[in-house]
């Protein structure tokens, strides 16, 4: 599985690997066949943003294993900082 992963960095010079991390909050929010998730990690001012198809537990509190890239948001006019998440997993 890890070199799964590692394939995936590789192939993918954009995407990034955060392990251990702590998760400070975490929401989730249904849309219209999904539900959309985002959580904020300790020691980083982003949102880390994904999908899912069914509700997940909340995971504030838990350490987790993010693979994500960086991408730009528009709100009101206004471009904000995301990470978009590829995989999430608890440590």
């Amino acid at each position: 599985m890890q070199s799964d992963l590692k394939k995936m960095l590789k192939k993918n010079e954009q995407l990034n690997q955060l392990d251990m991390a702590t998760v400070a909050s975490h929401i989730q929010r249904e849309g219209d066949e999904w539900i959309y998730n985002t959580i904020m990690l300790e020691g980083y001012d982003v949102p880390f943003k994904y999908l899912r198809k069914k509700a997940y537990k909340n995971l504030k509190g838990a350490r987790v294993n993010v693979t994500y890239y960086p991408e730009t948001e528009q709100v009101a006019g206004m471009d904000f900082e995301i990470m978009k998440v590829v995989r999430i997993k608890r440590s």
